[in-house]
């Protein structure tokens, strides 16, 4: 994780819908260095992908920054371009919560700073993502030329405090490290499909207890497969989880990050009523999967009338888009 400056900003309450007039971010100063700089290139082919959301690589503490283009709250029909933080899976440990102070920014060019929002979140095992704070209406950052320059946009995150609460009662040093700059190029048009369907004609006799791979398929050059796991993973609570993972016998060096957007199913073999989720525009470097831990409650998964498992037949669907 990382550094921002202290920001505040009217925030909406659960039923109450704050007018876009009164929503300002605080200026963090010309002073304010963030832990991870990220620059969206060509935003308005971001918006054109249809991403509801798009993830940074990894920074230094193991966080990442999400951010959400289209974002709405409750109550409300406009859009906010929204960010929060995340905390990589495998650095959590069972039993421990991390409590963060942080601070989420856009760059302001006119003022040469940058200006956002502090929050503080308790991370756990099975809790990695903090709420998501809008920073500014989509709207308007489209029209502004502080924000937005020559089609892009910079987002930025500081970790400014983290504490452990753990049987161990840990101590964290969080020590300033230089930014960390990330740049992500979005262009619509050199997206590359592939379409992959995982029929297991086995799926009751399969080794429950772990995890199961599809057989490996090749998207844009690279060999990719699925990773099942009938009872859930670590991460998972009384679900299926389900994954897309890069072939060890691939080469893919950190230099070379891939952008995915990828849809994951398991079909409905009697009603048609299929379980889609679809991801954000997430940057993939390879070394660990892109998916989710709850992606089909278990109780889901056998009960005779849905159809997800039919006789010991069980078909996951992969619609990928790489950018190429």
């Amino acid at each position: 994780m990382g550094n921002c400056k202290s920001s505040s900003r009217a925030r909406l309450g659960k039923a109450h819908v704050v007018p876009d007039s009164e929503w300002r971010m605080q200026d963090f100063g010309k002073t304010h260095v963030p832990d991870l700089e990220w620059r969206i290139n060509d935003f308005s082919s971001l918006l054109e992908t249809g991403a509801k959301s798009a993830k940074s690589d990894a920074f230094h503490c193991s966080g990442y920054l999400h951010v959400s283009p289209m974002h709405k709250e409750i109550g409300s029909e406009t859009q906010y371009v929204a960010l929060r933080l995340k905390t990589s899976e495998a650095s959590m440990v069972p039993g421990h919560t991390v409590h963060v102070v942080f601070e989420l920014s856009i760059y302001n060019h006119t003022k040469g700073m940058y200006c956002g929002c502090k929050d503080t979140y308790n991370f756990h095992f099975k809790n990695t993502y903090s709420k998501e704070q809008c920073l500014i209406p989509l709207q308007e950052l489209l029209k502004s030329s502080a924000f937005l320059v020559d089609h892009s946009c910079v987002f930025g995150v500081e970790i400014l405090k983290i504490d452990v609460s753990s049987p161990e009662k840990m101590a964290v040093v969080v020590q300033k490290k230089d930014t960390t700059v990330q740049n992500l190029f979005v262009q619509k048009k050199g997206f590359v499909k592939r379409t992959y369907t995982w029929n297991m004609n086995n799926f009751l006799d399969l080794d429950l207890d772990h995890f199961v791979r599809s057989p490996t398929f090749e998207v844009d050059g690279h060999k990719w497969y699925v990773r099942i796991y009938p009872r859930g993973d670590k991460y998972s609570t009384d679900c299926l989880s389900l994954y897309l993972y890069l072939d060890a016998s691939d080469e893919l060096h950190l230099e070379s990050k891939k952008v995915v957007v990828m849809t994951l199913s398991i079909l409905d073999q009697k009603n048609g009523k299929h379980l889609t989720v679809t991801s954000g525009l997430w940057v993939f470097t390879g070394g660990h999967g892109l998916g989710w831990a709850d992606f089909l409650r278990l109780s889901q998964l056998k009960d005779p009338s849905g159809g997800y498992v039919v006789g010991s037949s069980c078909i996951v669907k992969l619609d990928v888009y790489l950018m190429a």
